[in-house]
């Protein structure tokens, strides 16, 4: 099969990206079990909080074309999100790509697998998210096979073009915009109570006692 490079996926409603901007990810956290990337993807510039509409990459490796091609599709606010096939050698992102992204307006690029040039990367202040760094880069090999805006698997979890990707310091949480809509008011609702729990807490209060902890154990021990 050869390259697809197919259309740019529905644009993220202004009304989402913002309810979900101003949420912890963490505390999403607390309601979903599927979507978290593995953990080994991190930030690689810090302090970071994106969020961005999926734009999806598949490559084969060691080939960069596609990413070099994709660059010029963004538009802004787009997080790419780049599939290598399994390689955590071969760096398909470093300062020119990240460069390229960003002036496109792009809110990110996360990478399963490596980046380099992490000095310029830091300097330019570009948000990516990675497995780690490396000296050993892609080539503009031309192999027939991958594609732009297909599924893609990132860090366990499948991808698709126009799903939802949040990432800060914690990790990486990508979701389709339905499933993150539908969470977004309650991880809303339990960031608003956090600053009563840490008054109840500096105030010697018990943490399981506030949060029912104490009633499931004491439900278990009489079970």
């Amino acid at each position: 099969m050869g390259i697809q490079i197919r259309q740019m996926p529905p644009k993220l409603s202004d009304e989402l990206r913002e309810a979900l901007s101003a949420v912890s990810f963490p505390t999403i956290g607390h309601f979903l079990e599927e979507g978290f990337v593995d953990p080994v993807i991190r930030a690689m510039v810090t302090p970071v909080k994106i969020v961005g509409r999926a734009i999806t990459v598949r490559i084969t490796p060691p080939d960069s074309v596609l990413v070099h091609k994709v660059t010029e599709l963004l538009e802004p606010g787009d997080v790419v999100v780049i599939d290598t096939g399994g390689d955590t050698r071969h760096a398909p992102v470093g300062e020119m790509v990240a460069l390229a992204a960003k002036e496109r307006g792009a809110a990110g690029i996360v990478i399963d697998g490596v980046c380099t040039d992490i000095l310029e990367i830091r300097q330019m202040q570009f948000p990516v998210f990675a497995r780690g760094t490396s000296v050993l880069t892609t080539k503009l090999h031309g192999l027939n096979s991958g594609g732009i805006n297909i599924p893609v698997s990132c860090g366990g979890v499948v991808v698709n073009p126009g799903d939802v990707v949040m990432a800060d310091d914690n990790g990486v949480l990508i979701l389709h915009p339905d499933v993150a809509s539908s969470v977004v008011d309650r991880a809303r609702t339990s960031d608003s109570r956090e600053p009563e729990t840490r008054t109840f807490l500096y105030q010697g209060g018990s943490l399981p006692e506030r949060t029912g902890a104490n009633r499931i154990v004491q439900r278990l021990l009489e079970s």
